[in-house]
């Protein structure tokens, strides 16, 4: 049976994307294949613009032996007086395809979760999920090339917006990167997306609310 590292676990609303505004559980595992996580090995990472922390466990998050465990802590953050068919849980990370699997995904299911994943593309996910957002990065292999969403971060020097259109996704994003130049990169968003209609803006609406 599998174990699974998850830094935290926590009740919020998607800030990103298709489900921006959406009420969700966030289940966010530890660990990349991109990126270490530490800070000095940032400028050799295959991804070098993460802004998030998957390393180790914090306090609302935990090593859960078994599917089952982890799940009842998943659904255990959902709102007791809320309507139970409302039920939507982001898995994410770091790279949550590394521990999501067939098991949890049914025992989610048993809980009365719609399940979404947010996923580099670097890995083939487990049958069932319901929703599958990918954010390719420039300099990895990307091999789940169908899903529910594109969400490109932009700009990336060797992902370029073009080179992903005839993938099989229902939508595509483009996120302005964060960081020093957040405005120069939202206008060139913008941009972007007024040229190429079929690319919608993404933003981190989390960060504009303060919200988790």
């Amino acid at each position: 049976m599998p174990n699974y590292t998850v830094k935290e676990i926590f009740f919020t609303l998607q800030g990103e994307g298709f489900h921006t505004g959406r009420a969700a559980v966030f289940c966010r595992f530890s660990g990349c294949n991109l990126w270490t996580g530490r800070e000095e090995d940032r400028a050799a990472a295959v991804c070098s613009f993460c802004d998030t922390d998957f390393v180790g466990v914090a306090s609302d998050g935990g090593r859960f032996a078994s599917p089952d465990e982890l799940a009842d802590v998943i659904a255990s953050r959902w709102p007791t007086e809320s309507d139970e068919t409302s039920r939507f849980v982001v898995c994410t990370g770091g790279e949550p395809l590394l521990q999501v699997d067939e098991h949890l995904i049914g025992s989610l299911h048993e809980r009365g979760f719609q399940v979404a994943i947010e996923t580099n593309g670097t890995r083939l996910p487990p049958r069932g999920i319901d929703w599958i957002c990918v954010s390719p990065k420039a300099r990895a292999n990307l091999v789940l090339s169908n899903g529910n969403e594109l969400k490109l971060v932009y700009p990336q020097e060797g992902a370029e917006p073009e080179s992903f259109e005839g993938l099989a996704f229902d939508h595509f994003f483009l996120q302005p990167m964060d960081g020093p130049a957040l405005a120069d990169n939202t206008r060139a968003a913008v941009r972007y997306c007024k040229e190429h209609p079929r690319w919608r803006l993404s933003l981190q609406t989390h960060k504009i609310l303060g919200i988790r």
